[in-house]
């Protein structure tokens, strides 16, 4: 029945994190003192690394690590037995202890001799036909032998634990190449002269799939600077596919005709019709003005967050009132062009609705703490402060967040 519990609560540990290394501390944590008085899981990679560590007394301090040990050469261990079960042997139980002639055993040697051991088991966490690590756990009292029903009970741990490890290792390599490729559709920054620009992508931090927020910023025929931001309905790989759609597009319609940014939109919002396309929001506008200024900014909102503007004395205002309806509804619908004067010093910010929408909270609390935090920044370059912005803003992103950022020269 005991063991019984201690699987159901494995279970649990196991489908609590996408994170292998977290589950592995829980579970460590788990088995001591359920079945051994202290527990040691080590994972290979180019080296080996030691994840956790856990002694059923919290006072007992662990032996100095040395970090980054080499593992053994692939073929038959003759050495100690963490060597052989890195190898691929295993579960391997051990009463007795002998001197270490290798720098991995002396350091295992080394362990056994500050927290006392009496039988060790030491099983690789294999899958694949790939050992990912060893999981190590050690009795110090000869009361307490290991049964077989032990043994069998520790190679389920192991066995589960090593499925988890791969599938984080698993999930992390999509989600890195699903980032990655979302990172590619987004554009660079093109050279607008005095104009300072800056623009972040931050991915949601439990996505594994490219989300639909992009920006994007251009010099138009005439020599305006076009910016845009956008949010497409939807987390996968269909949301990004129309998200770079509809980035190209706009960018087609605003170099290929002369609309205010409201035509441009209407021309895109009957696109996205004729497509059978996914609803989507953005702001779209252009920066007008000589290389020497002044400056205007002219824009359209399609059922975003409205733009942000702040002075250099750290004064914050939001544009526009209340967006016109988000494109790809179907519907022809009016659209309106607002203008703002940039002085010298202003800095325009564009954003998606991830900077500042939190899971329980309200959205006006929300984009009130953003005008806080902007305004804290008024003075800091605008790359800088878009960086401090989002690591203040959404230290752990729930959802993708776009930021662009545009600073028009101070007087002087």
């Amino acid at each position: 029945m005991a063991g019984l519990r201690l699987m159901a609560e494995v279970s649990t540990v196991v489908g609590s994190s996408l994170d292998g290394e977290v589950v592995l501390r829980r579970l460590a944590r788990l088995v001591v003192p359920v079945l051994a008085d202290w527990c040691v899981v080590d994972l290979i990679g180019d080296e080996l690394r030691r994840v956790a560590l856990v002694h059923r007394d919290p006072d007992v301090r662990p032996a100095p690590y040395t970090a980054g040990m080499v593992l053994p050469a692939p073929g038959p261990v003759p050495g100690r037995a963490v060597e052989r079960v890195l190898a691929g042997e295993g579960p391997l139980v051990s009463t007795e202890f002998p001197a270490a002639d290798s720098p991995l055993g002396r350091e295992h040697r080394q362990l056994i001799d500050a927290f006392g051991a009496h039988t060790e088991v030491l099983v690789p966490l294999r899958v694949r036909r790939r050992v990912l690590g060893v999981l190590g756990l050690v009795r110090t009292s000869p009361e307490r032998p290991v049964t077989a029903e032990d043994l069998e009970l520790i190679q389920d741990i192991a066995h589960r634990a090593a499925i988890a490890l791969d599938n984080a290792r698993l999930y992390a390599s999509v989600r890195g190449a699903a980032h990655d490729l979302q990172r590619a559709l987004l554009p660079e920054l093109p050279d607008l002269g005095r104009l300072e620009t800056a623009a972040h992508y931050l991915p949601a931090q439990d996505e594994a799939e490219v989300g639909g927020d992009w920006y994007d910023a251009f010099v138009l025929p005439d020599g305006a600077a076009a910016l845009a931001v956008g949010d497409v309905c939807g987390h996968d790989r269909a949301a990004a596919v129309e998200m770079s759609k509809l980035q190209n597009m706009l960018r087609a319609l605003a170099w290929d005709h002369q609309d205010p940014p409201s035509g441009i939109l209407r021309r895109l919002d009957a696109l996205m019709d004729y497509l059978r396309a996914r609803t989507a929001t953005a702001v779209f506008g252009r920066v007008d003005g000589p290389d020497g200024g002044p400056w205007t900014w002219s824009w359209s909102n399609a059922g975003h967050p409205p733009p942000l503007l702040l002075a250099p004395d750290g004064r914050t205002r939001y544009l526009g009132g209340a967006p016109d309806p988000l494109l790809g509804t179907g519907v022809p619908l009016p659209r309106t062009d607002r203008t703002e004067a940039l002085r010298p010093g202003r800095t325009l910010l564009l954003y998606s609705d991830g900077l500042v929408e939190r899971r329980g909270e309200s959205l006006s609390r929300g984009m009130v703490r953003l005008r806080q935090q902007l305004a804290l920044r008024a003075r800091e370059p605008v790359g800088a402060l878009c960086d401090s912005l989002l690591e203040c803003m959404v230290p752990e992103p729930e959802d993708d967040v776009v930021l662009l950022a545009l600073r028009v020269p101070g007087e002087g």
